[in-house]
């Protein structure tokens, strides 16, 4: 039961951290007007780069978020389950959910960042970032 639990957790976990990464988005810039059009695809290139430092590896983040909340989920399910009769099972149950919550937030935050810092490195070169 504790490993089909565990496979679960990772499994979820993976593919929240899929849903939530990086790669594939750029901020849309307006060129009309831009003084540093010239510069564009060279700042892009740069502001990716810059954005995923500063935001972390979204993977790690997300692998983080998911034993943060699986502990958390356990500690609490362990306690609803010894209520209840059987706190192995609440531990269980609460590791998983915990875990799945935990993973998810994370990587979504990681995300948010990311987005964050591109496009504030894109307005601070002068561009014209839409969203």
């Amino acid at each position: 039961m504790k490993q089909k639990t565990l496979l679960t957790l990772i499994s979820s976990s993976l593919l929240l951290s899929a849903c939530a990464s990086q790669t594939g988005w750029s901020p849309t810039v307006d060129p009309y007007g831009d003084p540093n059009a010239y510069r564009l695809n060279q700042d892009i290139a740069e502001c990716q780069q810059l954005a995923a430092r500063a935001s972390g590896n979204v993977y790690n983040e997300t692998a983080k978020g998911a034993a943060v909340g699986g502990l958390v989920g356990a500690a609490t399910g362990a306690a609803l389950g010894a209520i209840s009769g059987d706190p192995g099972k609440g531990a269980a149950y609460g590791a998983t959910i915990g875990g799945i919550g935990g993973a998810s937030k994370q990587g979504f935050q990681s995300n948010d960042q990311y987005r964050r810092a591109y496009v504030n490195c894109m307005r601070h070169r002068g561009h014209y970032v839409i969203n």
